[in-house]
């Protein structure tokens, strides 16, 4: 597109005026390329302007600033770098939104449950959807790698406009606070937005839970129609001053949809939701009472979007189990399960092990750490939980990121000391998954906490490939090897 029409009517300034045609715009100065405009987003411990001399030495055509710039490129000069970005990749890829039905699902804990339940009763209603998410971003049957909750505001308009091209009927995103505070979906309209639930986390970032709150809120600022958690005391300050329409579940509050006679057991959920648009039995394939708060989400927006009853009990019936949540892996042989899970917040801590106390005859056992360079404040709050939850603990390291994993253990130490229970201290995370599988017994749920779907373990800042799929695969072997 070129350059003047891609400003038009937007108000921003240009200085170093040159026509010349922008077909991308990037905002890491190591991957421009010429041709592209380079955004000089401010961010919280970075500015881009200062990467912008590297980002015109590798071809960047044109600047998206602040402020101007000594270098003799064409320059678009707004007052916010960020919302400039996500206001020009809308109008370069076409308004790709406009093309689409938006739903955004946020909360911290069960987004990415609640984004593939709402996938699947939709394709069991005949539509062609669209998914972005933590995993993986899919179209239709089509998946598309991720590095982060919520693209960056110009990968997703690219995203969305793939998606219109390919005549997606539905797309479902999760929405990170990070997201929403970074202005990521700056300028999205979101036809339906849900709320799961709000504990503590990323205040590493945040700084507070108030701001925490606040960032979260800006989804419902953005969406037509929402669909709530009545038994979160949060949801009442998420929608407080808005004129939006809105829909409730729970299970102990009064709600629009609420759930009972609910029935646990080591591998699915069941129980009789009662909505506006009817009565059900629902079964879930995923273990947990978090499912079913899951699962009313996923039906309350399934509802208002006009899906009918049968196809929503259809589709969360056939949800396949979400890599990394509540995941069953394979133990043929032994006697005990073992559970992985991507529970990295205390709230979901409790929930994961709360949830499996519920099927398991034997011991809970459980594996965890907390992630380095992240919220300190919560490390011994998890640390209490797994303790107060779990008949043994095994403390270890997660992603230490670039901190000394011993301290960060020592924090989670804090909370587990609360407690009572007994556990161990093992650094090297494969070495306690080892130490966790040979002292199992028979009906005992090992539970892995934490990395859920991730591939890695970073260390130093360097990541280290750790599948937790394939270690306890590879350790289950080596012991029926008698190694």
């Amino acid at each position: 597109m070129l350059l003047s029409k891609l400003i038009e009517n937007t108000g921003y300034k240009l200085v170093n005026a040159r026509d010349i045609d922008i077909s991308r715009i990037e905002y890491d100065s190591r991957r421009v390329k010429e041709g592209e405009a380079f955004a000089c987003v401010v961010g919280t411990f970075k500015d881009g302007h200062e990467f912008a001399e590297g980002a015109v030495k590798n071809g960047a055509s044109a600047l998206i600033v602040e402020r101007e710039l000594p270098f003799p490129v064409p320059q678009i000069i707004a007052p916010n770098s960020r919302r400039a970005m996500a206001i020009l990749a809308q109008k370069l890829y076409g308004y790709p939104a406009k093309q689409l039905r938006i739903v955004g699902v946020t909360g911290t804990n069960g987004k990415t449950t609640t984004t593939y339940m709402v996938k699947t009763i939709a394709e069991k209603c005949g539509l062609k959807v669209g998914l972005i998410g933590t995993i993986r971003n899919i179209i239709g049957s089509r998946v598309i790698s991720t590095q982060r909750t919520t693209p960056e505001s110009t990968e997703l308009q690219e995203i969305l406009r793939m998606m219109a091209d390919e005549h997606v009927d539905l797309v479902v995103m999760e929405v990170s606070s990070h997201s929403l505070d970074q202005e990521r979906v700056y300028g999205l309209d979101f036809e339906i937005g849900g709320f799961t639930n709000l504990t503590q986390d990323h205040l590493d970032y945040h700084k507070t839970f108030e701001n925490y709150l606040a960032a979260k809120k800006k989804l419902f600022e953005r969406s037509k129609f929402a669909v709530v958690n009545a038994d979160d005391s949060h949801s009442e300050k998420l929608l407080e001053g808005l004129d939006i329409p809105r829909m409730t579940y729970a299970v102990g509050a009064p709600a629009d949809i609420y759930a009972n006679g609910i029935e646990i057991c080591d591998r699915n959920v069941e129980f009789d939701m009662t909505t506006p648009a009817g009565k059900a039995h629902i079964t879930v394939p995923i273990p947990g009472l978090f499912n079913v708060f899951n699962a009313m989400l996923a039906a309350g927006i399934c509802i208002k979007l006009g899906f009918p009853m049968d196809k929503i009990a259809e589709g969360l019936a056939d949800v396949s189990g979400v890599t990394g949540r509540m995941e069953a892996l394979p133990t043929e042989g032994f006697p005990f399960s073992v559970i992985l899970d991507f529970a990295h917040t205390p709230d979901g801590m409790i929930n994961l092990l709360t949830s499996v106390r519920e099927f398991a005859k034997g011991r809970v056992i459980s594996v965890f750490g907390c992630g380095g360079d992240r919220d300190h404040a919560k490390r011994p709050i998890m640390g209490e939980a797994a303790g107060r939850y779990s008949d043994f603990c095994v403390v270890t390291s997660d992603n230490p990121r670039t901190e000394d994993p011993m301290s960060i253990i020592g924090n989670v130490l804090d909370g587990v000391n609360k407690t009572a229970v007994e556990y161990v201290v093992i650094q090297n995370r494969r070495e306690a998954i080892k130490y966790a599988l040979t002292h199992a017994k028979k009906d005992d749920v090992v539970v892995l906490a934490g990395k859920g779907h991730e591939t890695y373990q970073e260390i130093n800042g360097v990541k280290y490939p750790f599948d937790e799929k394939v270690v306890v695969a590879e350790l289950l072997d080596e012991m029926r090897k008698g190694l």
